[in-house]
């Protein structure tokens, strides 16, 4: 069972993703040992993983969301095969078992990565598909994605965390060939010590330490938290398609991305030109966002929903078995 506190652990994470726990006990309000504790639990338990990306820009690539219709009966086997490749993310089957969703991160000019240009279309189970380009995506200011379900830190709590995390400057720094050791060891634990990440590099620690500052300044590795919501009872995740009208695209992604429900939204290309992911507890409490928080965004045309049926993949993580888990243990 997890409580409150497990809940503003994850939001903490959310603001500060390599925050010390002696920071987060501080801000939080309990011990050292108590953040440590619950944490070490949250990982061991599969609910949470907290990974370090490289981002898509310091290599010159984009992301694009893929919607794929398939045959009822191959929907979960050309799922499964998507979520083991590695420029694959957020993977999931939905309406019904017959829609599969998730990025790729491919160049810009290619407009998709080979695996659906080459593949996908020849597949006989296949029976539609839409790729859109992530044009801007949305988030709140000093967190990293969904926090919970809600905000459990005060504005001040989050802005000492985010204090240790200031906004990229400057172009994204291209890594280099010696970088992908660590780059590596980050995606299997974001939180990974100077200590740990030297072991993996074959660096000194203060080597480490120059190279992790000098890659997040410029927006080349970014940090995400792979979290498992049903696991803290939001049981209700869904993809929503929104239509709106151009001059207010980008104040409706911005008050999408404040609701607590939202993990995720972005402008992207396409008939739907803004999604967002939704987490709820339950149908009633989805029902309820919808008819009074949605319905009073301004500006909203038109909407399609996807509910999630089986998630297969976030950022990095596989779920198995109910747990998050490496890519290669999976």
């Amino acid at each position: 069972m997890y409580d409150d506190l497990d809940r503003t652990i994850i939001h903490g994470l959310y603001c500060a993703p390599r925050a010390s726990f002696r920071r987060l006990g501080e801000v939080i309000g309990v011990s050292e040992q108590t953040v440590a504790r619950r944490y070490n639990a949250l990982r061991r338990d599969g609910v949470m993983r907290v990974v370090g990306l490289s981002s898509p820009a310091a290599h010159g690539r984009a992301e694009w969301i893929a919607r794929l219709r398939c045959r009822p009966d191959a929907a979960g086997p050309v799922a499964d095969s998507l979520a083991r490749r590695p420029e694959v993310g957020y993977a999931s089957v939905s309406s019904g078992g017959s829609e599969i969703i998730c990025t790729i991160r491919s160049t810009p000019d290619t407009g998709r990565d080979d695996v659906l240009l080459r593949q996908l279309p020849k597949a006989a189970s296949i029976l539609d598909m839409s790729v859109d380009l992530v044009l801007h995506p949305f988030s709140p200011p000093g967190t990293v994605g969904w926090a919970g379900g809600r905000r459990s830190l005060t504005d001040e709590q989050m802005r000492q965390l985010a204090e240790q995390r200031p906004a990229p400057a400057g172009p994204p720094l291209a890594p280099t060939d010696e970088d992908r050791p660590l780059f590596e060891a980050l995606a299997e634990d974001g939180r990974a010590s100077h200590t740990r990440l030297a072991q993996a590099t074959g660096w000194s620690a203060t080597r480490v330490a120059r190279r992790l500052e000098a890659l997040e300044a410029t927006g080349s590795l970014t940090y995400g938290i792979d979290i498992l919501a049903e696991r803290l009872g939001h049981d209700l995740n869904a993809n929503l398609w929104l239509q709106v009208d151009l001059p207010d695209l980008h104040r409706i992604g911005e008050e999408l991305a404040r609701h607590d429900e939202c993990a995720f939204a972005a402008a992207i290309s396409g008939r739907h030109n803004l999604m967002a992911v939704v987490i709820c507890e339950d149908i009633p409490a989805f029902y309820d966002y919808l008819g009074n928080r949605l319905a009073r965004i301004e500006g909203i045309r038109g909407y399609e929903i996807s509910v999630r049926a089986r998630r297969l993949k976030q950022s990095v993580s596989l779920i198995h078995h109910g747990r998050l888990v490496h890519p290669a243990l999976g």
